[in-house]
């Protein structure tokens, strides 16, 4: 649809009915959503299980969590032989997730905020993948799925930073509209239209409509390395590689012990996946399962070029003071279409991999640990 008629169609700005086009708005799925928006609170407003998981719930049963072996064990070697034969032959391909804003680090984009002194989250990863690749004399392709705000400064970044041996590619996200509880659409107190990115299940439509999924899978790709750009510690391990190769099933996801809120692994109906707190039903204890979802995870191709339903969460917010709405997908609901492994991993130690950074204070609380798990992989960190 043109820009001219998306304003026309919306009452909004040429310049943000460009935007809209530009990342790939579909105006059909936006109606339909803000429809059932408006129905929804015509018919029982104040519902508050839009949200809410069907079928029967319950924690992981025992063994349905596989323990990624420790360093140094014959079994780690086994599995990371396998991962690096598999790297080594341009089989693994990296997408880093990375559409956020800095808002908490003082504005700007969050893959381009510092890590540790002088190394920025994104440096980290290529720093990661560079390392790999000269270890195995071979190439690692990166892709960055960007938002409507990341995707201009991190072109940028990509042209510059980007090598024969760790080749960058663009992948940008979609975009919508708020809305106000009534489906209007919100306005921000100096009148402009409020845009938001959907959420980071957006990544196989955004790899999708790149063109580069189909070019990778034509070039003999057979997976995806999928984690956040925030969370350094999750380095591109052929253990984790290898691990997903063995276990034989289309998408594995990793999660650490803990007894945090968010997303973390449950049976639905007997089928493992991972379920965000949020959809839990009342009367289910959200820490129940004992593990958390890290949202680093390995798919098969196929995962990522399939046409999966995922669902548009209904998530409320505030904005300018104002309650909106927005609708968004999430990657880890790609485990309830693809039958998946979980791969628990370690939160801490030379093992770790989850070190996520969501604000100033916990990244000064993490530094320490990222800076010897980094360190402890060949990845060089300034003095």
């Amino acid at each position: 649809m043109l820009a001219s008629d998306l304003a026309d169609r919306y009452g909004i700005d040429r310049a943000v009915a460009e935007t809209l086009v530009a990342y790939g708005f579909e105006p059909e799925t936006f109606d339909g959503l803000r429809n059932r928006l408006t129905a929804r609170q015509a018919s029982t407003p104040g519902r508050t299980d839009a949200n809410w998981v069907s079928g029967s719930i319950e924690p992981p049963q025992h063994g349905d969590l596989a323990p990624l072996p420790p360093s140094g064990s014959v079994e780690r070697e086994q599995l990371a032989r396998a991962g690096r034969e598999a790297i080594s032959g341009g089989q693994v391909g990296v997408l880093l997730l990375a559409g956020g804003m800095a808002t908490r680090f003082g504005g700007g984009v969050k893959a381009l905020a510092e890590v540790l002194p002088g190394l920025t989250f994104a440096a980290a990863k290529l720093a990661d993948l560079r390392h790999v690749a000269g270890q195995l004399g071979c190439s690692v392709p990166l892709w960055l799925m960007t938002s409507f705000q990341s995707d201009g400064v991190l072109r940028d970044w990509a042209t510059a930073a980007a090598t024969p041996d760790v080749p960058i590619g663009i992948a940008p996200q979609g975009v919508s509209m708020r809305l106000t509880p009534a489906g209007g659409v919100f306005r921000d107190a100096g009148g402009a239209v409020s845009l938001h990115a959907p959420g980071h299940g957006d990544a196989p439509w955004a790899l999708q409509r790149s063109g580069d999924l189909s070019r990778f899978a034509q070039g003999g790709g057979r997976c995806l390395f999928v984690t956040n750009v925030d969370n350094a510690a999750a380095t591109l391990d052929p253990a984790v590689i290898g691990a997903h190769l063995a276990g034989a099933r289309p998408l594995t996801c990793e999660v650490v012990r803990g007894d945090a809120s968010g997303g973390s692994p449950w049976r639905v109906d007997g089928r493992l996946q991972i379920v965000e707190s949020f959809r839990l039903p009342p009367g289910v204890d959200p820490l129940a399962p004992g593990a958390v979802n890290t949202n680093s995870l390995v798919a098969d191709v196929e995962v990522f070029a399939a046409s999966w339903p995922l669902t548009w969460f209904e998530v409320h917010k505030q904005v300018d003071g104002a309650e909106v709405v927005q609708f968004e997908r999430l990657i880890g609901e790609l485990s309830a279409f693809a039958e998946t492994a979980l791969l628990l991993v370690e939160r801490d130690g030379p093992d770790g991999r989850f070190q996520p950074v969501k604000d100033p204070a916990e990244l000064e609380a993490r530094r320490p640990e990222i800076t010897r798990i980094l360190s402890g992989r060949g990845i060089e960190i300034a003095d």
